[in-house]
This record gives C-alpha cells, sequence and structure tokens, in this order.
C-alpha cells in the first residue's frame, strides 16, 4: 500500500527535576546543601532513509514520545538525560506542523537528521542556590514541560523526470521501456494507483524517473487521483509529457494535452514552467497519416513520436532526455521559512477577572514561577511575592479592582490577597 501524507503526533520529553538533598557523613557537620540539577528531556528527530518509498509505517503508530530526563540526585548527582526518539522517514518528506501548516523540515537528502522538538531543560537542585547569605536552601527547580505536537508528513517524490499524462496513454509502458521498472500495466484506466520510480541508465549517467498517475480534467480540484499524486512532480526538473496520438480511445491528444498543462498550471504555477518534451505515443496505431504534424501545428509543440509497446524512436526520446538534463540546474530541497513554535516569554502575563472576588494570572510569567517556586519554602514564597509585585502583577490586579481578601490563582496555586 502507497501512503503518502499521514498526520501524526509528537512530544519531546520533560525535563527531570532537580532534587533537594542535604549532604549527611559521620564526622561532617553542617554538610550542605548536595542536590544534583535533573536530566534533559530526549529529542525528536527525524532521519531521511532512502530505502523508505512511502509513509505506510506511520498508518497504525501514531505517537511518539521521547524519554523524560531522569531527576537529580542527592551527592551532587546528576539526573540521567532522556533518549532521543529516532523516526525514519522517505526522503523526500516535508514535515509540517499541523495547526499552521508551517513547514518544519524538509527531509532531501539521504541520511539527513533534523531535530524537530527539542527535550525539556532539567530543572536545578537545591545546590545551584545555595549562596553567602542563603546556605540551606531547601527548595530545587522542576523540570521543563514540553508541549505534543501534531504533525504532517508529506512526501513528495524526488525524481529527475515526471512523466505526466492522460490515464491509458501508455506511461507505466513507456518507464518499464526506458528502466527497469515494472510497473503494472493494463489496458484500463487507472491502472497505476501510486507512483512508480524508476532509474534510467545511459551515456555513463543515471537519472530518476517518475511515473505519476490519475491526471484527468479537474485534478487540481480533486478529481480522480490527481489531486492526490501532483505533489510528486513539484521536484522534478523535466516533465516528460506522453499524449496518445492514435485517439484510438476517441479522445483529442490536442485537447489531452491541453487539459494536463492547465491542470498544472492551476495546481502549480512552477509546474506549468518546467521544461518539457513531448512524447506522441502508441505511433503503430496510427489511422490519419498526419496525425503527429497536425499535432504540432495545433499546440506549436515540437514532438517526439514514439511507439513504447513496440519499441520505436526510444533511442531518440533517452538522447532528448539526457540532453536536456544535463543542461538543467541539479534538484536542491524546497526553499522555504522555518516554521519555529512560539515560546512562552518569561515576563508576559494576563489577569482576567474570573468571579466577583476571584482573579487568575497567566501566562509565560506563570509558566516560570511554577518551575522556580516551592511554596512550603519560606525563602522560595517570598521570591514568588517578590516578583509578583517587580513584575507588575499586583499593580494589575488593583487596577482590575482586587482588594485585600481576594483570591488570586496562578497556575495551580491560591492564596489571598494582602497588601
Amino acid at each position: 500500500m502507497f501512503l503518502d501524507v499521514v498526520n501524526i503526533y509528537a512530544k519531546a520529553g520533560n525535563g527531570g527535576d532537580g532534587k533537594v538533598s542535604f549532604h549527611r557523613e559521620k564526622y561532617v557537620m553542617c554538610g550542605g546543601p548536595d542536590g544534583g540539577d535533573g536530566g534533559k528531556g530526549g529529542s525528536v528527530v527525524f532521519v531521511a532513509d532512502s530505502s523508505l518509498t512511502s509513509l505506510i509505517d506511520f498508518k497504525f503508530k501514531k505517537h511518539f514520545r521521547a524519554e523524560n530526563g531522569a531527576p537529580g540526585e542527592g551527592g551532587n548527582c546528576f539526573g540521567k538525560n532522556g533518549q532521543d526518539i529516532v523516526i525514519k522517514v522517505p526522503t523526500g518528506t516535508v514535515i509540517k506542523d499541523k495547526e499552521t501548516g508551517g513547514i518544519l523540515a524538509d527531509m532531501y537528502a539521504d541520511g539527513e537528521r533534523k531535530v524537530i522538538l527539542k527535550g525539556g531543560k532539567g530543572g536545578r537542585g537545591n545546590a545551584r542556590f545555595a549562596t553567602p547569605t542563603r546556605r540551606t536552601p531547601s527548595f530545587a527547580e522542576l523540570g521543563e514541560l514540553t508541549v505534543e505536537r501534531n504533525l504532517t508528513l508529506e512526501l513528495k517524490t524526488i525524481a529527475d523526470v515526471g512523466l505526466v499524462g492522460f490515464p491509458n496513454v501508455g506511461k507505466s509502458t513507456l518507464l518499464s521501456v526506458l528502466t527497469n521498472a515494472r510497473p503494472k500495466i493494463a489496458n484500463y484506466h487507472f491502472t497505476t494507483l501510486s507512483p512508480n520510480l524508476g532509474v534510467i541508465k545511459a551515456f555513463d549517467k543515471s537519472y530518476v524517473i517518475a511515473d505519476i498517475p490519475g491526471l484527468i480534467e479537474g485534478a487540481a480540484e480533486g478529481l480522480g487521483l490527481g489531486h492526490t499524486f501532483l505533489r510528486h512532480v513539484e521536484r522534478v526538473r523535466l516533465l516528460v509529457h506522453v499524449v496518445d496520438i492514435s485517439g484510438i480511445e476517441g479522445r483529442d491528444p490536442v485537447s489531452d494535452y491541453n487539459s494536463i498543462r492547465e491542470e498544472l498550471r492551476q495546481y502549480n504555477e512552477r509546474l506549468a514552467s518546467l521544461p518539457e518534451i513531448v512524447v506522441a505515443n502508441k505511433t503503430d496505431l496510427i489511422t490519419e497519416e498526419n496525425a503527429v504534424a497536425s499535432f504540432e501545428e495545433r499546440t506549436g509543440k515540437k514532438v517526439i513520436p514514439i511507439s513504447a509497446a513496440a519499441y520505436e524512436n526510444i533511442d531518440a526520446l533517452v538522447k532528448e532526455i539526457f540532453s536536456r538534463l544535463n543542461d538543467l540546474p541539479l534538484p536542491k530541497p524546497l526553499e522555504f521559512e522555518p516554521f519555529e513554535y512560539e515560546k512562552a516569554d518569561p515576563n508576559a502575563f494576563e489577569v482576567k477577572r474570573l468571579e466577583k472576588d476571584t482573579y487568575e494570572v497567566t501566562g509565560g510569567l506563570v509558566d516560570m514561577l511554577i518551575r522556580k517556586v516551592v511554596l512550603s519554602d519560606h525563602e522560595s514564597n517570598r521570591y514568588f511575592q517578590n516578583v509578583l509585585k517587580e513584575k507588575g502583577v499586583i499593580d494589575k490586579l488593583k487596577e482590575l479592582g482586587a482588594k485585600d481578601g481576594d483570591t488570586i490563582i496562578v497556575g495551580d496555586v491560591e492564596f489571598e490577597l494582602w497588601n
């Protein structure tokens, strides 16, 4: 089964919590704090693998989670870092954020690695908070929590040449003649249900050819299979447009040609501007002697007449393909502005009134305080109160009408306002 678009869920590991610990040893007085830092959470890493040809591995496995960092230990021992999770995808896979559509990475080259989601930072142990005036800190920092992301994986086949044309014009037969590929070949429409790849070799060079199935009129709007597979011609350098010059199915080859050109233009202007070789296939079935000349006159295009089934004039087509590719620039990854997930501003906050005497504080400032503050510790609690005053939270509460005795909610913490 061929699968080229999937949605998955990925989450980097949380950072480990810092440790609250004090050195205890016989004959050692006032050993002091020795709580270690928590370990860093594992990251979500994608790797491009040319041996994979579709995203079928993601059909049943949708959730990927990296390992959390371990908490710190006493004796100034750091927690173990969480193990990264490595996800292999076919070369040519574009990774996007599902909600925004922003491109995170284009896994273009075989073996390419990309960290998509970074693991959370480990919390600092209480040994880190010791100062000349605060010798026995009884609090530590929590590890950074990460957010699960919904990602879209979209495979865009990497090929030098794209075979396009109406169904049953002989694209699969031509691919089998030009390369060692063995696609399904039959005399009915939509025989090919997924892109087929083959390698053409000549003149001490080799290029990849992709047979793109399902293009019909209306493909750009989703008719037929074209909407599903048009993405696979986005990367090609050269189009080989195959038409049935015999008209044996009662269709006009000129009309077919113009229809496919219009679908390419509607889907992506770049596709319409790609260099093109027009191939008039099935010349062995022609009933009108001037069919090829008439096609060239009506379209203004020079064509290469062949019969893929009878192996006629294939050498001329091969020479033209290699000649064109030699003059074209090498393929390259997509050009895009990498999407980055927004990080919470540690100084930003928002205050809103929930009820008559209840207010809630949210924002990046709250996320920062939750990690750093342990309210059961006197010094940590005092730090918490000072931050609320220094950052203007208390002033904002009063501005909204908060008075002494009102309930204030900050994250999971509730307290009464007394100032």
